[in-house]
């Protein structure tokens, strides 16, 4: 049957970012209509480690007890290493968090779709997105096609793109790219069992990197990053062979760990793209996630930045977002956390430098949090 209609908003994408955006509209009484090409519940790629100002969002929403009955590791420590040191940060309960999550995104997705669901609004899945409609330059509608063929054609107040980094209405909007990166790394990371993890571990050693992340059942993700050169030639062409070599050289301890463990599935590669800052809002559209605004993954902070623009979107479209746009406030909190993101993406720093980017690294993502407090307390108010 031919899908039509009027909304408030229609979303194209219902990942982190759209799903979110979504919800909190539909929660503010919008008529809202998501599209996604993959099906309900489906997997993808991610870092899957949520940050503070990430996990104090989805307390905010009602929606952090899910993530914990989902199996999710609650995460109380971070971990440091770097060769011949060890660094351990234990985290501190503050706005009534104390822990970090790290959820698959079969758990994660699905938790944002069905909350958004329940307040009212409509997804459909296996559907592609075609066409952004406009009149007189400004964003009206959008066409498309759902599973079978079938044409999709919808009017809506605001077309929003959650359509990641090939994003369809960013394109059709002539997004301008604002900044654009010069560096990126390549990762490459699979899912463990039997690993024992004592939190989030990152671990540096020269031009490579590593991570363990708690997840659901009992398993960790490990990834191992170096530059993308390195990768094409050592670890792409032969990639459990190569994972483990660069886990080595980031740390024996860690990949000692992970070889005594079971690896479940196949490892997964990112080849790695340049990092970007688009304009996120015109007339009639939107960017939220990753459309908008993309950096390397070594951070492990896309969904954080995915809540983030929900949020400030979601708030600017309902009138409740006072102190600036949400592009404003969106640009003034990621300058930092770019530019030091840029830093650490290029491998080329040595043992003390990355030490200093790491620091500045956490400052940077004060501002942030101190945004998504603010909003809290004029919520309570």
């Amino acid at each position: 049957m031919t899908v039509r209609g009027k909304y408030d908003a229609v979303v194209v994408g219902a990942r982190a970012a759209g799903a979110a955006t979504a919800m909190l509209l539909a929660r503010r009484g919008a008529r809202v209509l998501v599209l996604d090409r993959a099906r309900y519940g489906s997997d993808t790629l991610s870092t899957h480690a949520l940050m503070r100002a990430g996990v104090v969002q989805l307390h905010r929403w009602g929606l952090l007890d899910r993530v914990r009955a989902s199996g999710a590791a609650a995460v109380s420590r971070v971990v440091f290493r770097y060769p011949g040191e060890t660094v351990r940060v234990d985290l501190k309960v503050a706005d009534g968090v104390g822990e970090l999550f790290a959820p698959r995104r079969t758990v994660l997705d699905t938790i944002l779709v069905d909350a958004a669901r329940e307040a009212g609004a409509e997804f459909v899945f296996g559907a592609i997105a075609d066409e952004v409609e406009f009149e007189g330059g400004r964003a009206v509608g959008l066409c498309g096609r759902d599973d079978q063929g079938e044409e999709i054609d919808l009017r809506a107040g605001v077309v929003i793109g959650a359509d990641g980094i090939r994003s369809l209405v960013a394109q059709a909007a002539g997004a301008e790219v604002t900044r654009r990166g010069g560096r990126s790394g390549a990762i490459a990371y699979g899912y463990f069992s039997g690993v024992p993890a004592e939190g989030y571990e990152w671990s540096y050693a020269p031009g490579v990197s590593s991570g363990v992340i708690p997840t659901n059942d009992g398993q960790v993700v490990v990834f191992a990053g170096g530059p993308e050169d390195v990768f094409r030639k050592r670890v792409f062409p032969r990639m459990d062979a190569g994972f483990l070599e660069i886990l080595r050289e980031a740390s024996p301890v860690v990949a000692g760990r992970v070889e005594g463990g079971r690896q479940e599935g196949r490892l997964r590669g990112f080849a790695g793209v340049r990092g970007y800052v688009r304009e996120c809002r015109g007339p009639g559209w939107a960017l939220v996630g990753d459309a908008g605004y993309f950096r390397d993954p070594i951070t492990a902070h896309g969904i954080s930045d995915a809540f983030r623009d929900a949020e400030l979107l979601a708030r600017e479209l309902s009138g409740e977002l006072p102190g600036g746009s949400y592009q404003q406030l969106r640009d003034d909190v990621i300058r930092d956390h770019f530019d030091v993101t840029e830093r650490i993406a290029g491998y080329d720093w040595t043992m003390d430098e990355i030490r200093v980017h790491l620091r500045d690294m956490s400052r940077s993502m004060k501002p942030e949090l101190d945004l998504i407090e603010s909003l809290d307390r004029r919520e309570a108010a």
